[in-house]
């Protein structure tokens, strides 16, 4: 692996997110239709936040009792908010940080995930999948 080659070669841009203000339901929803387990949590292109779907399991109980998904979302909206679930001041790297930066963050195991920034801007994430597949990519 190249020692200091760029983040911006193996982050996602095209980025599911989802708004301060909106319902944990949808989380889920974008979680599932994406295949994501990340979503960053936005104020118009601020990152305020991320929520993971380990986040939602801790407070998602209905898929335990066979509840339907509309139960279950209806409940998490009427007792959750995303601010109450999100984990608020991300570990964040800017985006002229390299592989190499994400690599010794992800390898502390705290979480799988870090969004890319400029300045305070949105710009991409990465994940530990993704660092998986470009150390394949290297071997």
């Amino acid at each position: 692996m190249k020692r200091h080659e760029p983040i911006s070669k193996i982050m996602s841009t095209r980025l599911v997110t989802v708004h301060h203000g909106d319902p944990i339901s949808k989380v889920r929803q974008l979680a599932t239709q994406h295949g994501v387990h990340h979503i960053p949590v936005v104020n118009g292109d601020q990152l305020v936040g991320i929520i993971s779907w380990s986040d939602m399991l801790r407070v998602s109980f209905g898929d335990a009792f066979n509840a339907d998904q509309r139960s279950v979302d209806a409940t998490l909206d009427h007792t959750f908010t995303i601010e109450q679930l999100m984990q608020k001041n991300p570990v964040t790297l800017e985006d002229n940080a390299s592989v190499r930066d994400a690599a010794e963050i992800l390898a502390k195991g705290d979480f799988h995930s870090i969004p890319v920034v400029h300045g305070t801007k949105l710009v991409g994430i990465v994940t530990s999948t993704d660092l998986i597949k470009h150390l394949l990519d290297q071997i």
